[in-house]
């Protein structure tokens, strides 16, 4: 990577969270405690969708790799911030930003696809029952988890190509408590707009079409449902807004953080910290506190592990 980038700036400064030792401790049982929450719940899910042969089906296979994505993006940031909070210097070197950033992408770029795929498995299994094994088949949500994953690289990759050739010297302060490409490539000793421009359109424009179009295609499943019965309009709402919640909460902070034009420090930490802890923990518990279904293998699953543990 040295040969890529012939750069002075060999380190980036993390203004980090807090500014008092009160905000410090508070902000570290914060990320502390929902981290926790994170990977146990989401963790859960994966061995719940693993451990129960009635729950492989298309819709929980990929809310088992949602959870995983979940995971991985929080770990992206949040052990670094709690290692960080009490440091009086927030450093992380130049090789460790490109790699969170590219990290945080890919995930981002993930989940942003299985969460097409999840409207989709839902458009199938409200508007078209009769033949939803047949289209959402084995080999087709395969092909939509790998998909993802491509996806996900390719809006990566086509970002970090362009961020890792930048020539930095200094200064060298990112103004908040992660790497990210708007935030780095303002630091850049050269003309950047145009790439501005890019990352914009890769990250945020994507982001906002994407939630439009998910938003649409849910109101067109609701109006398919209440066409045929308005008795069953209710029951496609309460299974929905599930969905709709998740993608409420993923897609809001990406439009402010990568669209919105008058960008706060402030608002810009807050909604971070909603993308990379409170959304992540959240998830877990919107699909299963509403899933019958995975309630009473959560049930099954937690009893088991209890009597294996009694037995030895």
């Amino acid at each position: 990577m040295d040969k890529v980038n012939d750069t002075l700036v060999t380190e980036f400064v993390l203004l980090g969270l807090a500014q008092s030792l009160e905000m410090e401790i508070f902000l570290f049982l914060f990320f502390s405690l929902f981290y926790v929450g994170i990977i146990l719940g989401n963790l859960f899910i994966v061995l719940t969708v693993i451990f129960s042969p009635h729950l492989h089906s298309p819709m929980y296979i990929l809310l088992a790799n949602l959870s995983l994505i979940d995971l991985g993006l929080s770990s992206t940031t949040v052990p670094r911030t709690i290692s960080d909070l009490f440091g009086d210097c927030k450093v992380i070197s130049f090789h460790k930003c490109m790699i969170q950033m590219f990290f945080i992408h890919v995930m981002g770029g993930v989940e942003m696809v299985l969460l097409i795929a999840m409207a989709y498995d839902r458009y199938t299994a409200i508007c078209n029952p009769l033949h939803y094994l047949t289209i959402m088949n084995p080999k087709m949500c395969t092909i939509l988890i790998v998909a993802a994953w491509v996806v996900g690289v390719i809006h990566a990759v086509s970002q970090f190509v362009f961020v890792i050739k930048l020539p930095f010297c200094g200064p060298n302060h990112i103004e908040s408590f992660y790497c990210d490409f708007p935030r780095v490539i303002k630091l850049a000793c050269m003309d950047t707009y145009q790439l501005e421009f890019v990352v914009t359109a890769n990250s945020g424009f994507i982001s906002m079409a994407t939630f439009f179009f998910l938003i649409v295609s849910y109101i067109f499943i609701l109006v398919t449902v209440r066409q045929h019965s308005s008795n069953d309009l209710s029951k496609a709402f309460f299974t929905l807004s599930a969905h709709i919640t998740v993608v409420v909460l993923f897609f809001a902070p990406c439009m402010f953080l990568y669209v919105w034009p008058f960008p706060t420090k402030s608002m810009d930490k807050f909604f971070a910290i909603v993308d990379f802890v409170v959304t992540p923990v959240l998830n877990p518990a919107i699909y299963t506190l509403r899933n019958r279904d995975m309630k009473m293998a959560m049930r099954k699953l937690s009893r088991q592990v209890v009597s294996f543990r009694e037995m030895t």
